[in-house]
């Protein structure tokens, strides 16, 4: 699969440093060209502007962070026209910890309408280092995935890539549910900032008491 990622931060290195080791074409843009750059060498593969990586892709992966999103959508203009968008992103904002998106409003639904792609909601509920387990893993069971949208194919090249990582994917329907999934990223980050352990955000035991105990 041709993957086009539309951004070069810790997620989009965590997602396609993975989608490269498992075989996946990918081309890369970010909004530091040196920063994208570093990611191409690091995959084996190539750096671009936003528009040539979003016509580059049959997928594209979005993962820029909600205050440069706009100016993004603007360099990709009309280049992910009816093609699959997974979109990992979280319009939170980390004062209150809150969505700055309209009431009820999901980011995924706003980039479906700027760009007229497919647009998918996956990858937003787990800090990067859980995507960088190769699988993850907690208690013998494979990391569960939701994910949600509206198009079939835009869903079934999800559903592919997240099975490429590891995980068990899980579709909870339609992309009004994204608004839910914004919702629920924006609990996880607030544990996050407040020191919770990335790969045990939802467990009260202590991963590091529990193994002196053991």
């Amino acid at each position: 699969m041709r993957i086009g990622v539309l951004g070069a931060g810790v997620m989009a290195d965590a997602l396609g440093a993975r989608w490269a080791a498992a075989g996946h074409e990918l081309m890369v843009a970010g909004r530091t060209a040196g920063k994208a750059e570093a990611l191409a060498r690091k995959w084996g593969c190539r750096a671009g502007g936003f528009r040539e990586v979003a016509e580059f892709g049959d997928v594209a992966l979005i993962a820029v962070l909600y205050q440069g999103m706009p100016a993004t959508l603007a360099e990709i203009g009309e280049a992910l026209r009816g093609k699959p968008i997974v979109d990992c992103n979280n319009p939170v904002e980390i004062e209150h910890f809150t969505l700055v998106t309209e009431p009820g409003r999901s980011m995924a639904q706003d980039i479906e309408l700027a760009t007229g792609g497919h647009v998918v909601k996956a990858f937003n509920l787990c800090e990067a280092r859980v995507w960088q387990m190769d699988p993850p893993m907690f208690d013998n069971r494979r990391l569960v995935v939701p994910y949600c949208g509206d198009h079939s194919a835009a869903l079934d090249m999800t559903r592919h890539l997240i099975a490429d990582l590891g995980g068990e994917p899980v579709p909870i329907g339609g992309l009004r549910h994204a608004h839910h999934l914004e919702a629920m990223a924006a609990v996880v980050i607030s544990l996050l900032f407040g020191g919770r352990d990335p790969y045990t955000v939802f467990n009260l035991v202590d991963r590091a008491a529990v193994s002196i105990d053991a």
